[in-house]
């Protein structure tokens, strides 16, 4: 892996408005996503099963286009109308047994960099916020921008609040997040995988494409943008 070079440390390490945004998903987390993981977490519990399955699926076919796993993202059906009580507590545990374990040596190792230049570290992904914040606090990131369940009666309803942070819903929520801590994004760095992320990173000075999927790589190449392999 690249290392951030001398300039920008040397630059950047007497700021405190400059800030690194990671994805987490196939990102900073290499392969399946967190939720596919938690999902096989529940149903190993039996928290979960094949009505879940087979409400989350059909949900999938009834959008348009078909193939697209974006109504997923919109709506946590296997979650819907399960007391946050009884989820929300088994994800330390989760993150613990299933995360953390498998988050890049590559990108922890870019972390440091970013920790000790003085960077203000972020992590932005439309995994569920109780999901990754229990990793946050294990990697000492400050900062989460995170999907987040609605609830009523202390039960989730399975439909995400906005903005959701995928595509343009990123880009609003670091809009916010730079307003409210003065970050100069010119100076920023961000990472991501996928399309999802080009709003990311087209935002920040230095963006860099890491594992990229579903034509990202192409994408890169059409906006001058690096790209690296993060295991």
């Amino acid at each position: 892996m690249t290392p951030l070079s001398v300039s920008h440390i040397s630059r950047t390490s007497r700021q405190t408005d400059i800030a690194a945004l990671f994805d987490v998903d196939n990102t900073l987390l290499p392969g399946q996503a967190s939720e596919v993981r938690f999902f096989r977490f529940l149903w190993k519990r039996g928290l979960v099963g094949w009505r879940e399955l087979r409400d989350s699926v059909g949900w999938v076919l009834r959008q348009a286009p078909a193939v697209s796993l974006h109504p997923l993202r919109e709506r946590k059906l296997y979650l819907a109308g399960k007391a946050a009580a009884e989820i929300e507590p088994l994800a330390e545990e989760f993150c613990r047994a299933e995360l953390f374990p498998r988050l890049s040596a590559q990108g922890l190792a870019r972390m440091d960099e970013h920790r000790r230049a003085g960077h203000h570290i972020v992590l932005v992904t439309g995994s569920l916020d109780f999901l990754i914040a229990p990793l946050a606090s294990l990697l000492e990131v400050p900062t989460l921008l995170a999907a987040r369940l609605e609830r009523q009666q202390r039960r989730f309803t399975g439909h995400v609040c906005v903005p959701l942070p995928y595509g343009p819903g990123k880009r609003e929520l670091i809009t916010r997040l730079t307003q409210e801590l003065r970050i100069d994004l010119a100076q920023s760095f961000a990472y991501g995988d996928s399309p999802g992320d080009v709003e990311l990173l087209e935002m920040v000075g230095h963006p860099l494409v890491v594992n990229p999927i579903r034509g990202m790589d192409r994408i890169a190449r059409r906006n001058g943008w690096p790209v690296t392999t993060w295991k």
